[in-house]
């Protein structure tokens, strides 16, 4: 929800920019929805119903009980990577263009601490003095990254997996009215009938959230710049930027579609005749979602609303100027259609 209302306040900025003016209260709605949600995830002080855990430095489901009492469900998921994914860059222009939204901004931060302590601090200026609106802070973000970048954790070869592979030796185990319920890493298909049994989210790797994750990448990257650096993978020693971990995690995705050394597709997995049969292996197939392991194709194999995600992702990065980018605003100046008063 918090990244639906940085959207939503995306899509009212520039509605207000075509000349829209009755979008312009709208856009400070959104604003202070975005900083109500994402303050109610880690609220000021050691609170039990709240999602961030301090001592894991992780975000956890979180489940209420009947006599009001909360307790966090530590399973590393993409629950807890999601939070990072809502991060949107707002531009000099837009602030510009919206003294209104700048004066709220302001306002809404110095009325009370809380709405800001813990998330980044919508009044610091980062990259040519754009602001970030973002449910993590620096310390968050490195800290989630570092897990996320992990490769016995959620980096996979191909992509960033669903559910951290330190479940598969670990399973979590929730004990509650003398049953146990248990979640453990399962990269390929479901083992359990839940959800209809034909998807799985407990280690797979799904493109609508690796898609997500990178384009939050790009975010923070424009806030931050080529100063924040961060080791990719963990443990390795290699210190990448944020555009560089980007552009490393869409590599591990292709390779789900490229030949390896031996000109297997990974995609195709265990299919001999995908693999082989000149009428079949360039012909590639959108899987609903791949294996966290070896990058096979699983589910449904028309998925190309999501998995065809690659070709843009490919494109993009190999077409993009990332240094003339961050030196350029969203907007023109020249183009505005019309300005606040």
């Amino acid at each position: 929800m918090a990244l639906y209302s940085q959207n939503m306040l995306e899509i009212c900025l520039e509605l207000v920019h075509l000349g829209y003016d009755e979008y312009r209260d709208k856009v400070v709605d959104y604003y202070n929805h975005f900083l109500e949600i994402a303050s109610a995830m880690d609220r000021i002080g050691d609170n039990q119903d709240e999602m961030w855990d301090e001592e894991d430095q992780f975000f956890y489901d979180v489940l209420r009980f009947p006599d009001g009492s909360a307790t966090r469900l530590k399973v590393r998921s993409l629950v807890g990577l999601l939070p990072l994914c809502a991060a949107t860059v707002l531009e000099p222009e837009h602030l510009e263009l919206m003294p209104s939204i700048a004066k709220e901004h302001k306002y809404m931060i110095t009325r009370t601490k809380r709405l800001s302590k813990n998330i980044a601090n919508p009044l610091q200026k980062g990259k040519n003095n754009r602001r970030l609106l973002s449910v993590v802070n620096e310390d968050k973000l490195r800290s989630i990254l570092k897990v996320m970048l992990d490769e016995k954790e959620f980096l996979s070869d191909f992509g960033i997996r669903s559910l951290s592979k330190y479940h598969e030796e670990n399973p979590y185990v929730f004990s509650w009215n003398n049953e146990e319920f248990t979640v453990k890493y399962v990269p390929g298909e479901s083992d359990s009938t839940m959800f209809g049994g034909n998807s799985n989210w407990r280690g797979p790797i799904w493109f609508p959230a690796n898609t997500v994750i990178i384009r939050a990448l790009f975010q923070q990257y424009a806030f931050y710049g080529d100063d924040f650096k961060i080791e990719c993978p963990t443990g390795s020693g290699n210190m990448m930027t944020l555009i560089e971990v980007a552009k490393e995690i869409i590599r591990r995705l292709e390779n789900i579609f490229l030949k390896d050394e031996k000109g297997y597709r990974p995609v195709y997995g265990w299919y001999k005749d995908f693999q082989e049969d000149k009428y079949w292996e360039n012909n590639l197939l959108f899987y609903e979602y791949f294996h966290g392991d070896n990058g096979a194709g699983i589910g449904a194999s028309h998925q190309t609303g999501w998995s065809g995600m690659i070709a843009y992702l490919m494109v993009m990065f190999r077409t993009t100027n990332f240094d003339m980018l961050m030196e350029k605003a969203h907007w023109d100046k020249d183009t505005r259609i019309k300005k606040e008063e």
